[in-house]
């Protein structure tokens, strides 16, 4: 049986060390986000990658969105759902563009976030415009942790105005579909 040199040994170790420290880094519930996971929803502590996680986040929070609407403006029957879906998949998108900007431009990162599963809201029946409130009102619910937290954690001016400007845009909208919930479904 031959030998290996003691360099060759330590270098093994630290080589091992570090793939070890790189796999857990990767693979700690602090550094994955799922937004619809709200035993994950924690942006973790506050670190240098805290607002790309936030970042990360409210890109497939926007994109779920454009999701339930593209849903949507294909079944719904009234014209506040079509108006809502129209605004949102043209709103949208503008939000997304200047999140994957700052991502690239802090961060240097390009890739792109994976889409959120969102829920199916079936085809046009007379309980339709309920499921997809529903949908949105979870949306908008989970939205507002998201902006809660990260308004607690983060130093950056740009992600303070993001979250605050998320914050009002989904507060405001929330009552408006729970005040739809109660006129149609008496919900």
């Amino acid at each position: 049986m031959s030998k290996i040199s003691t360099t060759l040994a330590i270098s093994l170790m630290v080589v091992t060390s570090v793939l070890g420290w790189v796999a857990g880094y990767a693979s700690t519930a602090d550094y994955k986000v799922n937004m619809y996971d709200k035993t994950t929803m924690d942006f973790g502590r506050p670190d240098r990658t805290l607002d790309l996680r936030y970042i990360d986040a409210m890109i497939a929070h926007h994109r779920g969105a454009m999701l339930l609407a593209t849903q949507a403006s294909t079944q719904t029957q009234r014209q506040e759902m079509k108006d809502l879906s129209a605004m949102i998949l043209r709103d949208e998108p503008k939000s997304i563009a200047e999140l994957y900007t700052w991502k690239k431009d802090w961060y240097g990162d390009t890739k792109q976030v994976k889409d959120p599963i969102v829920s199916n809201i079936g085809t046009y029946d007379e309980k339709f415009d309920l499921r997809f409130l529903n949908a949105l009102i979870a949306h908008h619910e989970a939205g507002l942790l998201m902006t809660k937290e990260i308004k607690t954690k983060s130093s950056r001016t740009e992600i303070l105005n993001n979250a605050d400007a998320v914050d009002t845009f989904l507060t405001t909208t929330l009552k408006i579909f729970k005040d739809w919930r109660t006129q149609w479904y008496n919900i």
